[in-house]
C-alpha cells in the first residue's frame, strides 16, 4: 500500500517530489499524487513533508 496524501494539508510545494527515491510522486493541480505501483513505502517523503500531509499506510 502506498503513502497517502491529506489534500487538506498539502500545499503542492514539491518537496516530496524532489526527495522521493522511486520518483513515485508528482504534483498535479497543486496537490501531491502518489503512484501506488512505484511507491516503496520508505517514508522519506513523510519525514520531509513540511506540511505533514503525507501518511504511511
Amino acid at each position: 500500500m502506498a503513502v497517502t496524501v491529506d489534500r487538506g494539508k498539502c500545499s503542492g510545494c514539491g518537496t516530496c517530489v524532489d526527495i522521493c527515491p522511486t520518483e513515485a510522486i508528482k504534483v498535479i493541480d497543486n496537490f501531491a499524487h502518489v503512484t501506488e505501483a512505484d511507491c516503496a513505502d520508505c517514508g522519506t517523503c513523510v519525514d520531509e513533508c513540511p506540511e505533514k500531509a503525507l501518511l504511511l499506510p
